[in-house]
């Protein structure tokens, strides 16, 4: 299998917000539904940033066009980019986050521990975690885009790309992707968008989200050098063997656990306790009597 990727061509998105809703649908991820829960904040980008139940969502820019009137609008994708030098990969102590057959970064919530260091450690500050919220502390389990590969193996694209109205969302081999985008900024280029760009070709030893950008990269939610930290390769280096130590630890103790309790038989008794009496579970007779005022006999 190829390595796939998204495009996402901000010079053709409209700004709906279609693919928030598919993405929402497909995985079930609920959302409010208060009257007016999200507060206005003057802005038509809805929910602000990513959330607990929120893997996607469309940033909004009004940037100025150096015009009397109107603004360039830069509408962006705020996801996972799916790193090929993912540093929430590398960071995961408990190997809850992998690659798939795709390229893409997946994840594994039975093995999630949730110590959120794979947040910390992303450059894109894209992984959340359902429960990280719950004031009544429960469980925290990780939450982000997995480029829905139950939708690719049998031949499908992401919810989001299948949603799409204005084309702005592509999804394939990964060469064929960037290979679209590079035509489309030659374009742009030619328009006269002359900061317009390819991004995640190369960042992060090659995203498998790769963007157009129409305008600046300053009008979108993304770094402009991209890289992992020193300390999470450092933390990396130390948290993973230490969670293998302690897995074997743990099965080491149920070894000696289950050794040591092989012939083991519990006493042939029982106690009854309306009658207060110990019983032969074999015969039935009153081996002992425990009068609690007056003491055994």
């Amino acid at each position: 299998m190829t390595e796939q990727a998204i495009l996402f061509d901000s010079s053709r998105c409209s700004g709906c917000k279609a693919c928030q809703v598919a993405c929402k649908t497909w995985n079930s991820l609920p959302s409010p539904l208060e009257k007016n829960s999200q507060e206005w904040n003057g802005s038509l980008q809805c929910p602000p940033d990513l959330g607990s139940n929120t893997r996607l969502i469309i940033t909004f820019n009004e940037g100025d066009n150096g015009k009397k009137y109107g603004v360039n609008w830069a509408f962006g994708r705020r996801s996972c980019m799916h790193c090929t030098n993912a540093a929430c990969v590398n960071v995961c102590p408990s190997g809850c986050l992998y690659h798939d057959e795709y390229g893409m970064v997946t994840y594994d919530a039975e093995k999630c521990i949730g110590c959120q260091y794979c947040r910390s450690a992303c450059p894109f500050d894209v992984p959340r975690h359902k429960g990280s919220d719950d004031i009544l502390g429960g469980s925290v389990v990780i939450n982000k885009c997995t480029g829905c590969p139950d939708r690719v193996a049998h031949g499908r694209k992401p919810a989001c790309v299948t949603t799409c109205q204005p084309g702005a969302l592509d999804f394939g081999d990964r060469d064929d992707m960037i290979a679209i985008a590079e035509e489309r900024v030659a374009l742009l280029h030619k328009k006269g968008f002359d900061k317009a760009r390819v991004y995640g070709k190369d960042e992060m030893d090659g995203c498998h989200v790769i963007y157009v950008l129409k305008y600046g990269i300053e009008q979108y939610e993304l770094p402009e050098n991209p890289k992992i930290m020193g300390s999470v390769n450092a933390s990396s280096k130390v948290m993973k063997p230490l969670t293998a130590l302690g897995f074997v630890a743990v099965i080491a103790g149920l070894a000696v656990c289950y050794i040591s309790g092989i012939g083991y038989h519990r006493d042939t008794m029982r106690y009854d306790e309306k009658k207060h009496d110990v019983i032969d579970v074999d015969t039935g007779e009153v081996i002992k009597h425990i009068d609690k005022e007056a003491g055994e006999r």
